[in-house]
């Protein structure tokens, strides 16, 4: 028998190179899965039948050994039909899918993880929703109704990074994070740069909504894997959430800054609201809790205008970047076409104004005689008023001149 091909790979895995040839490389990154990883290579090994029934003429197996220290390697060296590629050092999952994403030979790349929990006969009718359905990118969904054995934990962590994901991203995705996916490989450089950890997947599908990709879904089957799971909840989570929002944010902030924005005014209103409320009803004096709610509507006023507006003008930074309009995620129309910043100008002088007429009239009331208890709050209010103008403002001198300077460059590659 003849031993497989292997590679050593010690430097970051660049793009794929250019390939003309159809066919399908199935990428599996493996690490110490000596349990699970002969069952997957078989079972992969053993689609070209059903791939060429949906117009797969060829494929290829690429295993990728990311430092296994439990005797993986030999394993897969009993295939001689996989190619093998070895990192030295184990570099993470995203690493060693993106080496094997680089050595791809063929038009569409597959992936899939070496513990036998994805099946690998579902290849086939995600090749087929990329070659018929027109899609750029297949995600095969655990959570689209197929048999799984997912965990209940993780059940609900991948429901909410898909529910966040269809949020941040006006795309619907039931499951942002699945490790099975079939994509056409000149997609690859519109994909990257992606991570390489566990949240290269999210990561992917967060790049994926927002760079106009083609995104479908086919639901699979799941199995819990063979042996220890490698995902932690709690530290991967956090870091598929981190890394999710600060990749749409890459995109189109005032998605996120704007809904955060908009939130705190809610809050400010809501609470000064109940306080007019209270004061109609004659309450003249305010407890310790409804004194810090006060507190806490102000303060969520003030951040609450000044995380929508640096939502906005970040967008003209984005744009100036990618040299392209970037949509507003409030707003249906491109941002250089509906400036949201327009409205700053006015609010701020009209807030500023309220805020310096309310003081004068304090100030005037303090020297007739009132007790400062009886004005502490319309101060407060005044301060507020104030200080919102000033940001309103200046947000808008900022924000101004990067419109200007994006639709000078925009204009200029217009005319190209």
């Amino acid at each position: 028998m003849s031993r497989p091909v292997q590679l050593t790979m010690d430097r970051p895995a660049g793009h794929a190179a250019t390939a003309t040839a159809e066919g399908l490389s199935i990428c599996i990154p493996v690490y110490n899965e000596r349990a699970a990883v002969a069952e997957t290579l078989e079972r992969c090994l053993a689609l070209g039948d059903m791939l060429r029934g949906v117009g797969v003429p060829q494929f290829e197996v690429i295993a990728v050994d990311d430092g296994s220290a439990d005797g993986t390697v030999d394993v897969i060296a009993g295939y001689p039909q996989v190619r093998l590629i070895r990192h030295s050092r184990n570099r993470g999952y995203g690493a060693a899918l993106k080496t094997g994403f680089a050595a791809a030979r063929y038009s569409l790349i597959g992936f899939l993880d070496a513990d036998a929990t994805y099946p690998p006969e579902e290849l086939p009718q995600l090749c087929h929703a990329v070659l018929a359905g027109g899609a750029d990118l297949v995600i095969g969904s655990r959570m689209a109704g197929a048999d799984t054995e997912m965990p209940l934990v993780r059940r609900i962590g991948n429901t909410f990074f898909a529910s966040l994901l269809t949020i941040i991203g006006r795309t619907a995705v039931s499951d942002s994070a699945s490790g099975m996916r079939v994509f056409r490989r000149e997609v690859i450089d519109l994909l990257s740069p992606l991570p390489d950890g566990l949240n290269l997947t999210p990561v992917m599908s967060t790049r994926a909504v927002h760079e106009g990709i083609v995104v479908s879904e086919r639901p699979i089957r799941y199995r819990e894997r063979l042996g220890e799971s490698k995902l932690s909840v709690t530290r991967d989570g956090l870091r598929f959430l981190t890394t999710m929002v600060s990749t749409a944010l890459a995109y189109n902030p005032v998605r996120i800054f704007g809904a955060l924005g908009l939130a705190g005014m809610a809050i400010a209103g809501l609470g000064l609201a109940g306080l007019a409320v209270a004061r109609w009803q004659g309450v003249t004096s305010l407890g310790p809790l409804a004194t810090f709610a006060l507190f806490g509507a102000l303060v969520c006023g003030v951040a609450g205008v000044s995380v929508f507006a640096l939502g906005a003008t970040f967008n003209y930074l984005v744009s100036l970047f990618y040299d392209r309009p970037i949509r507003q995620g409030l707003f249906r129309k491109p941002l250089l076409q509906r400036p949201v910043e327009q409205a700053f100008l006015p609010a701020g002088l009209a807030a500023g104004a309220a805020g310096v007429v309310v003081s004068l009239i304090s100030l005037w009331l303090a020297l007739q005689g009132w007790p400062i208890e009886r004005l502490w709050l319309y101060l407060t209010a005044s301060a507020m008023a104030v200080l919102v103008g000033v940001h309103l403002v200046l947000w808008w001198l900022m924000a101004s001149v990067l419109r200007q300077l994006s639709t000078q460059v925009l204009g200029r590659n217009d005319e190209r």
